[in-house]
Order: structure tokens, then sequence, then C-alpha cells
């Protein structure tokens, strides 16, 4: 499986990677790519068509929403998780409206293996 995570916090990059690699069986490969802006985001989609992307907001240079719609306008099958400490009504409303995944807050990061290997659908009641 590829992981693509796009947060401008290397911090938060790397407790990422490090709870998805304590919850991977024994048999399961994650290969992990990071970038840290959403203007980065589509460069490293088209190079290796990730299994998942998971997205920041706020970022410098292009915020995680538009960077995912123009994944999303470009790799529609593209799978898009938002990763953000903005628990947004808009937030939400402007990810449902780009195609995106799920829409997690950081606080709820455990959320993350159950949505990657269970269930991979927006769900309000779930992503909040």
């Amino acid at each position: 499986m590829k992981i693509l995570i796009v947060d401008d916090s290397i911090r938060m990059r790397k407790l990422i990677k490090a709870m998805l690699k304590q919850n991977q069986s024994p048999t399961e490969i994650i290969e992990f790519y990071e970038c840290n802006d959403g203007c980065y985001a589509l460069e490293e989609y088209e190079k290796i068509h990730p299994d998942w992307v998971l997205m920041d907001i706020a970022m410098k240079k292009m915020n995680g929403l538009d960077a995912s719609a123009l994944i999303r306008n470009r790799f529609p099958d593209a799978k898009i998780m938002i990763v953000t400490d903005y628990d947004d009504v808009l937030f939400r409303e402007k990810a449902k409206l780009y195609g995106i995944n799920n829409y997690i807050l950081k606080e709820n990061l455990s959320q993350i293996n159950d949505i990657i290997y269970i269930n991979p659908v927006f769900d309000e009641k779930q992503n909040s």
C-alpha cells in the first residue's frame, strides 16, 4: 500500500507514519511518501499514484482542500482523507463537494486505520 502524507508539520507526518506502522499486519508493506504543501501533492500523486492521500488543510502555498480538488479533478478515483485541526462546517461541506472520501480531526488520528482498512466512505458521524 502506498500512502502520501501531506502536512506542513514534520512532527505530524512522523506521528501518522508511526501510528500506521504500529497497526500494520506483519505481511503488509506500506510505502510512505511525504509533502509539506498542497502545491507538491499533485506532483507526488502523479509520480506514485498512492492508494491513499492524507491531507492537512492549512499549508503555506496551497491549502489541502484546493490541492485535493486538483487531484480529484485529474484522478477521479483518488482516495483522499482530510486530517486537520479544523472542525469547521464550511470546510466539511467543501470536502464533500470536492469528493473527498473522509474528514477527520487530528485529535482522532486513530480513526485513520479504521477508515483505510474498514470503511473508506465519507460518513459525517464517523468523521468528526
